[in-house]
C-alpha cells in the first residue's frame, strides 16, 4: 500500500539510501534535514521526483505535518560531528525524539527509531545481545551521543507503554558505503580517503580493536523489514554485520584494494573508544529473516570506487577555479 513517509535526517548517508528504497517501493517521502551533517548532494537526484519532498527543518523544534509513518534518523552519527556541538547532539536525540513521538501520537502512526550500537558503550559482553544493558561512561566526550540515544530509546518505550504507540527500535552497528562524507571521522571513510591520497593511514591505539561493518544496502533492507514487521515486534533489535575484523587488518585490506603506498601511522587511542564491537543478530534472523549479504571485500570495492570519483571531482573543481 502506498504511504507517505517522513524521514528525518534524510539527507544523511543512511537516510538518503533509505529514501531511495522507499521511493523505489512506491511510497511518497518527505525528507526533513537541517543540513548540519546531511548533504544536498545525497538527494539531488530526487529533487525532480514527484514522490519526493524536501523540508529544511531542525527536529529540536516542533513540526506540523501529516504522514503515515516516521523514520527518525536525525542526529550526527560520527564522533567528529557529534562532538563538535555536544549539547546540540543531546538535544537532537532527546528533543527530536519527543517531537517525532508527538507527531506519531497525534496521527496514531508507526514510528521507527534509529538507535545505535553505542548504547552498549565499551561492552563487557561479546558479542552484544539486545538484553545487554551496556557499559557506558555518562560524562565522557562520547556521552552526548551514547546517552542521548539511550534516552531516546527510553522515550520510545515509555510512549509505547503509556500511549500504546507502535514503535520500532533498531540498534545500528557500524555501517559504510557510498555517500559517506570525506571527513566525517568514520573509520572506513578515513582509511579509504587517506589510502587514495597516499597519505599515512591513521590507526588509533595498536589497531587490534575490532569492529563489524555492514554495507548500507543491507542495513536499509533490515530497517524496512523491521518497520513492516508485526506490530508486536518493537525491538530493540540489532542490525549489523556479525563479521568481526581488527582495524589494522581493515586498513591493510583497504591499502591492498586501492593499490596505495600509504604506511600505517599509530596515534593514541581516544577516550572511551570500545575495544570490541560485534552484533548478535539472532533476533533479526529469526524475526525478520534478515542477515547481511554483501561481503566486506565487495562493499569496500564499491565504497572505494565512490570516493575515487568524489576525490577526482574535487580535484577537477580545484583546477577549474
Amino acid at each position: 500500500m502506498r504511504r507517505t513517509v517522513l524521514v528525518t535526517g534524510g539527507a544523511g548517508f543512511i537516510g538518503s539510501h533509505l529514501i531511495d528504497q522507499l521511493i523505489a517501493g512506491g511510497h511518497d517521502v518527505v525528507c526533513v534535514d537541517n543540513f548540519f551533517t546531511g548533504s544536498k548532494r545525497n538527494i539531488e537526484h530526487l529533487l525532480g521526483n514527484p514522490r519526493f519532498e524536501l523540508l529544511r527543518h531542525d527536529v529540536t523544534f516542533p513540526l506540523y505535518i501529516e504522514v503515515d509513518e516516521i523514520y527518525n534518523l536525525a542526529c550526527p552519527a560520527s564522533p567528529v560531528h557529534y562532538q563538535r556541538d555536544p549539547v546540540q547532539t543531546t538535544k537532537t536525540s532527546v528533543h527530536g525524539a519527543i517531537n517525532m513521538l508527538g507527531i506519531a501520537k497525534r496521527l496514531r502512526c508507526r514510528i521507527f527509531q534509529a538507535s545505535t550500537s553505542e548504547v552498549y558503550g565499551d561492552p563487557s559482553v561479546h558479542p552484544q545481545t539486545e538484553d545487554y544493558w551496556g557499559n557506558v561512561n555518562p560524562i565522557g566526550p562520547r556521552s552526548c551521543y551514547d546517552e542521548g540515544k539511550r534516552c531516546a530509546e527510553t522515550l520510545f518505550f515509555d510512549y509505547h507503554r503509556q500511549h500504546a504507540l507502535e514503535i520500532k527500535v533498531a540498534r545500528i552497528f557500524n555501517t559504510y558505503g557510498p555517500r559517506m562524507q570525506l571527513h566525517d571521522g568514520r573509520v572506513v571513510s578515513n582509511l579509504i580517503v587517506q589510502a587514495l591520497k597516499g597519505e599515512p593511514i591513521t590507526i588509533y591505539g595498536d589497531g587490534n580493536q575490532t569492529r563489524s561493518f555492514c554495507y548500507v544496502d543491507d542495513l536499509v533492507n533490515g530497517m524496512i523489514r523491521l518497520m513492516n514487521s508485526d506490530r508486536t515486534l518493537t525491538g530493540p533489535i540489532n542490525l549489523g554485520n556479525p563479521g568481526e575484523i581488527s582495524i589494522r587488518t581493515l586498513a591493510e585490506q583497504i591499502i591492498a584494494l586501492t593499490g596505495s603506498r600509504s604506511k600505517l601511522s599509530f596515534r593514541d587511542k581516544p577516550a572511551d573508544d570500545p575495544e570490541r564491537r560485534r552484533p548478535d543478530i539472532s533476533q533479526a534472523k529469526a524475526a525478520l529473516n534478515w542477515s547481511p549479504t554483501v561481503e566486506l571485500r565487495e562493499g569496500l570495492k564499491r565504497t572505494i570506487s565512490y570516493f575515487d570519483r568524489v576525490l577526482a571531482n574535487a580535484d577537477s573543481a580545484t583546477v577549474e577555479v
